[in-house]
This record gives structure tokens, C-alpha cells and sequence, in this order.
């Protein structure tokens, strides 16, 4: 890491797990699924989801306006839901490519969660604001795969100043600080100019995102691999 936040993951992880509720077994497979209905490429309607989910629409929309996930909806026209946990149906830097299709995420960490909490690789595509320059990845759902360039490095702002209480206020106060960049010293020039945010290896940016997952899904990943083995 660099110089102005010398934290471990596992430390990192202590600052930003407050921000991240307690999630119920019948909420986090609702989130994957909720997850799986988006990567269709469309706003997702609450009658979707409902179907989806086998449950009435009346408990479909409590899970996404009443609940642990719904800090992390997004809604737009109608009510439609046009994005979650980061994976969005509009368009951002931050492009991820599964089953064939485009979406994309909110931040460029985001894009290195989906292979998993999908259940199939992914694609994708990330700029680096200092130098312009296009990264892309590629990734398994246990794993990053591929990437070029090879020196990649994340930035974060640090996790006590983020808001994690709206979609929009995670936006603003993180999402929009956490970047890919195609070498560290692109990178340290970035941060340089951005008080609060700090670098990690791609290594570290991987297992941050990690430990987030397993805190607000791991009950229903392990279920989920249990069931394909």
C-alpha cells in the first residue's frame, strides 16, 4: 500500500464493516437473485423480482425499499430497478460483460464481485482516470483470471468517510473515489490530488471485495456451493 494508509486488508476491513448491516438468509438470496434478474441487461420490475423470488410482490418490494439490501437498490422510472450492489443496467467506466452481456458497475472494485456472486466469468473493462489508459480483466468466480496491463493497482477512499445509507450517498462518498489505474505510478499521481483515498495491489482490492461478500452473502455462497458439489 502506499504511504498515507499502511492498513491490512483485515484492518481495512474492521474501518468498513460498520457500514455493511447484518443481512438475513432470505435477504442475501434475494440479493443474488435480485443480482441474476439485472444481469439480464433491463430494469428490473418489482413483479420481475416477485416471480423471480416465487413470492408475493408485497414481500419482493419490502426486501428492496424495507430491508438490509435496500441501501444498495437503485430505482429509476417507475420504480424499475436499475441497479444494485453496484451492478447497474447504465452505463459507467466501469464496463462488466456477463452471459454475452453488457452492464456495468458502480466503482472498479465492484466489477471484481460479479464473476462470484453470479456464478459465471466475466469481462471487464475499466479506464484509468490519470492516464486514460484502458485496463481490462478477466475473471473466474474464484478468481482474477487475466489483466492487462499487468501492473494494476486499486484506489479506495478510506471507509470511515464513507455513507453507505442510500445508493446515491454511496455513490458520492465512495464509489466515485475507487479506481483502476494501469501502474502505481498513475496511481500515486491520482491519489496525490485526492485527499482521503490510497492505493492496493489488485491482490488487495480482490480480497477487500471478498470480505465484504462473504460478510453480506456468505450464508447462501456456501449453500449455493454446497449444492454444486
Amino acid at each position: 500500500m502506499t504511504r498515507n494508509d499502511t492498513r491490512t486488508v483485515d484492518e481495512l476491513w474492521e474501518a468498513a464493516r460498520r457500514h455493511f448491516p447484518v443481512v438475513s438468509r432470505e435477504e442475501q438470496r434475494a440479493g443474488l437473485v435480485l443480482l441474476r434478474e439485472l444481469a439480464g441487461g433491463e430494469p428490473v420490475t418489482i413483479a420481475q423480482l416477485a416471480r423471480a423470488l416465487d413470492t408475493p410482490i408485497e414481500t419482493a418490494e419490502a426486501l428492496t425499499r424495507n430491508s438490509a439490501l435496500s441501501p444498495f437498490v437503485l430505482a429509476g422510472e417507475g420504480g424499475r430497478i436499475e441497479a444494485f450492489w453496484g451492478l447497474s443496467v447504465t452505463p459507467t467506466p466501469h464496463q462488466v460483460t456477463v452471459h454475452g452481456r453488457t452492464l456495468w458497475a458502480w466503482c472498479a472494485p465492484d466489477t471484481l464481485e460479479y464473476a462470484e456472486l453470479l456464478g459465471a466469468p466475466t469481462a471487464i473493462e475499466s479506464r484509468d482516470p490519470e492516464a486514460g489508459q484502458v485496463i481490462r480483466l478477466t475473471m473466474s468466480p474464484a478468481r482474477v483470471e487475466a489483466v492487462e496491463p499487468t501492473g494494476v493497482v486499486g484506489s479506495l477512499r478510506r471507509p470511515e468517510v464513507w455513507d453507505a445509507t442510500s445508493a446515491a450517498r454511496i455513490m458520492t462518498s465512495a464509489c466515485h473515489f475507487h479506481f483502476f489505474f494501469a501502474s502505481r505510478e498513475s496511481g500515486e499521481r491520482w491519489v496525490a490530488s485526492h485527499p482521503e483515498t490510497f492505493l492496493l495491489s489488485l491482490d488487495e482490492v480482490f480480497a477487500f471485495v471478498r470480505r465484504i461478500d462473504r460478510h453480506m452473502f456468505g450464508t447462501e455462497l456456501a449453500r449455493r456451493r454446497a449444492n454444486a458439489a
